[in-house]
């Protein structure tokens, strides 16, 4: 099951870069924390408007761009 429709990217939000459902995380961010050690439950204690899926659709949008796939953002309406 993917999680990508999480991912939206906006020009008017943080420049268009991809980030977790229009809230201001960018995706590098989320990766960043968890490359850090922090796990999916410390990130969202640290940021509790985040969903556990908002973390995992972060983790699989970073395994897809990484593998030389290219994602698309789907556009904030």
């Amino acid at each position: 099951m993917s999680r990508l429709e999480r991912i939206t990217s906006d020009p008017q939000i943080c420049h268009g870069q991809p980030v977790v459902r229009g809230l201001r995380y960018p995706v590098q961010m989320l990766l960043e924390l968890m490359a850090s050690g922090m796990s999916v439950d410390e990130i969202m204690d640290d940021y509790p408007d985040l969903e556990r899926d908002d973390v995992l659709a972060a983790l699989e949008y970073g395994a897809l761009a990484s593998g030389g796939h290219t994602v698309v953002s789907v556009s904030a309406a």
